[in-house]
């Protein structure tokens, strides 16, 4: 049997699986970095690759499909991961390469790549043409597929969503993470709901029962039915999610948006409202044929599509 290596690499752990030539999972294991930096980090995934390429039923690897999470550059091979130090320019398709030899093929890409080439395989957005999938975690990007092919940019940075610039005006804040990402990501949500309690000297409500600096995206999700001030700063968010989604539809005129990442998730629950919000915004044609869904492969979006990169050549 020819078999496909799929990674899907992540800030503090790898997932990896053996995939059939039908894209069916054979085998899979995950190893922690363990804050691991460098060659060491690379070494891991070598490692991991071993284990899978010996595991599950017999068969040649043909080809190795890596997802990482922040930019993969096609020209050179190398990556930019901004969780794992040192791999600023770190040249991760030549250390493949030379470990399993000639004959086999190995790809890498963006982790936001990897969610919509997963979803338009296996998941919500199967068989679309134009998709978009909102990947909204501890950051926000977007993977795009137009017209059957993804947009990776001039520098393979298309996507970065996060910077999206939906408030007016300015604030200094918006300069490590962009304005959409720093309201309606999941670290953005909980700083915002950090902010909201200290504005509020008399408030007395459920969230301060704990510090303020320990307040998360969990207390806002857990306590919105209840509390004004968690209510607030998702209310907020879901208007960004509305705007973000009508602007990424006016411009590229997809078939589907899917929602997925960590946030969604609780997120989930807001998914008409979120639907409400952009069609207000977006043009009207293109907002009365698009789907909103949320992801059907949570956790493993990104894994499917490290596995499609192999499958499918001409993305």
């Amino acid at each position: 049997m020819r078999k496909t290596i799929a990674i899907d690499l992540g800030g503090t752990k790898a997932l990896g699986a053996v995939f059939s030539p039908l894209g069916v999972i054979l085998t899979s294991k995950n190893v922690y970095l363990r804050g691991a930096s460098g060659e060491a980090a690379g070494d891991l995934v070598l490692g991991l690759i071993d284990e899978l390429e010996s595991a599950g039923p017999e068969g040649k690897v043909v080809a190795v499909g890596i997802c990482v999470p922040g930019i993969a550059y096609q020209d050179s091979g190398c990556v930019w991961a901004p969780n794992i130090p040192g791999w600023d320019h770190y040249p991760l398709r030549e250390r493949i390469r030379n470990k399993m030899g000639e004959g086999v093929h190995v790809r890498i890409e963006s982790d936001r790549t990897c969610y919509i080439l997963g979803e338009t395989w296996k998941g919500a957005a199967k068989g679309s043409r134009n998709a978009i999938y909102m990947a909204v975690g501890t950051g926000i990007g977007a993977g795009i597929i137009s017209e059957g092919r993804v947009l990776r940019g001039s520098g393979d940075i298309a996507g970065a969503i996060g910077w999206m610039g939906l408030e007016y005006p300015f604030r200094e804040d918006y300069v490590q993470t962009g304005c959409f990402e720093s309201y309606a990501s999941g670290n953005g949500i909980g700083q915002r709901l950090r902010e909201a309690v200290l504005a509020a000297p008399e408030y007395s409500g459920v969230l301060s029962r704990k510090p303020v600096s320990e307040l998360t995206s969990y207390d806002a999700f857990e306590n919105y039915d209840s509390d004004p001030l968690a209510r607030a700063v998702l209310d907020k968010a879901v208007v960004m999610w509305g705007m973000a989604a009508a602007n990424l539809a006016s411009l590229l005129d997809p078939e589907i948006i899917v929602f997925g990442g960590g946030v969604f998730g609780p997120a989930a629950r807001f998914l008409d409202r979120i639907r409400e919000e952009a069609c207000k915004w977006g043009q009207p044609i293109v907002m009365k044929k698009l789907r909103f869904a949320v992801s059907e492969l949570p956790g493993e979006a990104a894994l499917f599509g490290a596995a499609r990169l192999i499958a499918e050549e001409s993305v």
